[in-house]
């Protein structure tokens, strides 16, 4: 399943991703939950977004599956591991928005500054983030692969310390880094077959790593 930022719909923003993945990749591309109406509920928060992932693999028959979330999507993408690891059979994270409020770095706390001037959608993400929080603690017993993208043109304050941050708590982490990306010009849309072949490898590490365990 692949979850999108908090600007453009799923469908566009994945598009030339799932067409590299091919055929025999089942994938959806899901829309964040906070512009399922008009406006951002006012109950807002990231159980919703979690909540709307799991209908969406159940209308499936999706026991378990490969999550995939850029940017806001790849902040609930994060916080659906954290509460729901059985689920998850690997993640993948496209430089996701934000990974919780534990070991926050001074340059990612002046960040979060700024941001609190965007616009209603955004501020309602952004609301969900400082009324939530992921269990960084939860994340070290995420056993499962995780693969992260990360744009070497894109704010080494936000996206590079999250890499960072990251990569200490999960027991199975890669970091993948695309020379040429920016966070505006991610690589499922301009490198869709570099990015559905690291993908690929992962979703196979993934499912040779459930087969050992059985």
């Amino acid at each position: 399943m692949l979850l999108p930022g908090i600007v453009l719909p799923a469908e566009p923003v994945y598009g030339a991703l799932i067409e590299a993945l091919g055929p025999d990749v089942e994938a959806v591309a899901k829309d964040l939950e906070v512009y399922a109406t008009p406006e951002p509920p006012q109950d807002y928060s990231l159980e919703v977004e979690i909540e709307g992932v799991l209908r969406e693999a159940d209308a499936h028959g999706w026991a378990r599956f490969h999550l995939v979330g850029y940017s806001g999507g790849g902040a609930a993408s994060l916080a659906l591991a954290a509460a729901r690891a059985e689920r998850l059979a690997s993640l993948a994270l496209l430089e996701p928005a934000w990974a919780g409020n534990w070991d926050l770095s001074p340059a990612e706390k002046a960040l979060w500054v700024w941001m609190a001037k965007r616009p209603a959608g955004i501020r309602a993400i952004q609301g969900a983030f400082k009324r939530s929080d992921i269990d960084g603690e939860a994340l070290r017993h995420f056993d499962r692969p995780v693969y992260f993208a990360l744009g070497a043109l894109s704010n080494p304050d936000q996206y590079g310390e999250i890499a960072k941050r990251l990569s200490g708590v999960f027991p199975d982490f890669e970091l993948e880094v695309f020379d040429e990306r920016h966070h505006f010009d991610p690589p499922h849309r301009i490198e869709p077959k570099r990015l559905a072949n690291s993908l690929k490898k992962l979703w196979g590490r993934a499912e040779r790593s459930q087969r050992s365990r059985r």
